[in-house]
């Protein structure tokens, strides 16, 4: 007989990182979740302040560079057994549940186990990075178009491909990047993007650690040259990142209070 599955999934993004980015919807499921698997980059505050009381919360953190971390065939292990349980599952995500996230496998194995499950948005990474640090990412004179792109060890651009992003006007982001930094900036040099072109590193976005790192293409191996960013951290690159120093409103006091109360209940 085939078994009747009661258990249902939640892939919820978590946001950038401050508390108060979380949907309404999500805060209500959080009331209501059995069982919550959160990545790393969720801000705990986050399930302290919005879980019930008796949910089993799973710390499934995945880090790049890191074997010791979940992998991925894990992580979508742990939300099948549970689910099949019967037990309403919660996969927290920082940012968004599906930009630049593995959330492509986990809905595969829903599928396949016949799982009934629920997408909930959250900011991305991008957003937040934008809005904290007063960098529009398109904005009237400096850009038209934004392209979001992953560099890593993993990744494999065509000659075509740095070709198309060096020439373009485009204000460029790059998630999972800043460990290879160096390397980004000589292939946009390469294919011809301008030496000036202004370049930000941002890391721990909209949270109380956030830091904000400012070069150009051409100067940002040297300035950057024994920096070693936290994670998360994300690069800007464009004529919009010179309007940061016009329009930054965001400091660590503003994030200051929430970020407190969590350092009172550990």
């Amino acid at each position: 007989m085939k078994q009747k599955h009661t258990g249902k999934v939640i892939l919820a993004g978590a946001g950038p990182g401050d508390p108060d980015l979380i949907t309404v919807k999500l805060q209500k499921r959080l009331a209501e979740a059995d069982v919550i698997i959160s990545d790393r980059l969720v801000n705990p505050l986050i399930i302290y302040e919005y879980a019930k009381k008796d949910a089993q919360i799973i710390h499934a953190g995945k880090h790049g560079y890191n074997t010791a971390s979940f992998s991925q065939e894990q992580v979508t292990a742990l939300i099948i057994e549970n689910a099949l349980e019967g037990k309403t599952v919660l996969r927290l995500k920082g940012g968004d549940v599906a930009f630049f996230s593995n959330v492509l496998d986990e809905l595969i194995a829903l599928k396949q186990h016949e799982i009934s499950f629920e997408i909930i948005p959250g900011i991305t990474a991008v957003s937040g990075v934008s809005a904290y640090t007063g960098i529009p990412l398109t904005a009237r004179g400096y850009s038209k178009a934004v392209q979001f792109n992953a560099f890593n060890t993993n990744s494999y651009f065509s000659a075509e491909k740095w070709k198309q992003l060096a020439n373009s006007n485009d204000t460029l982001v790059f998630y999972m990047s800043s460990k290879n930094i160096s390397h980004l900036s000589e292939l946009l040099l390469r294919f011809a993007r301008h030496p000036n072109t202004p370049l930000a590193v941002i890391e721990q976005a909209t949270t109380i650690h956030q830091q904000i790192h400012i070069s150009t293409l051409k100067d940002c191996v040297i300035d950057f040259i024994s920096k070693q960013f936290s994670s998360p951290s994300l690069i800007i690159v464009g004529d919009v990142v010179k309007l940061h120093n016009d329009f930054k409103w965001f400091t660590c006091n503003e994030a200051g209070t929430v970020f407190n109360e969590l350092e009172n209940v550990k």
